[in-house]
């Protein structure tokens, strides 16, 4: 082991948990606040009404409006698991509708695969548990 790692990673489980938690509430706001000021809604809006969803911009601004609450929420520390709940839904959906059959690179081996959405799914289910073991751990008190 090099000397220099021995300290490695310089954060408590917590700390961690924290990182993981406030780092993909931003991933998440900052893919709808993108979104809006791209203007990709009506764009994306016709991609889902030709994926078969009746009323494709409004699903869109829907999954945006969730996003950026479900992600507000994350950094709050409030409503946890039902901010991650959303937010894995969003993302399977995802997976479903767009990124399986693209494969599973997202860069250099392939494009707009599931490997970024699958990373998002285990650390929302990680967000989930750290949350569900803290509250378990107040109740025991």
């Amino acid at each position: 082991m090099l000397r220099s790692a021995a300290g490695f990673p310089w954060l408590t489980l917590s700390q961690a948990f924290w990182v993981a938690r406030v780092m993909t509430a931003v991933f998440f706001l900052a893919h709808a606040l993108t979104r809006i000021g791209l203007n990709t809604i009506p764009q994306f809006g016709v991609f889902m009404e030709n994926a078969g969803f009746p009323a494709g911009v409004a699903v869109v601004w829907a999954i945006t409006i969730v996003e950026i609450i479900a992600g507000a929420l994350l950094i709050l520390r409030v409503q946890v698991r039902w901010a991650a709940l959303a937010l894995f839904s969003i993302v399977a959906g995802g997976i479903v509708l767009i990124h399986a059959k693209l494969g599973w690179f997202v860069g250099e081996h392939g494009v707009g695969g599931s490997e970024y959405s699958v990373a998002l799914i285990v650390l929302l289910l990680l967000i989930a548990v750290e949350d569900r073991a803290r509250a378990a751990c107040k109740a025991a008190l």
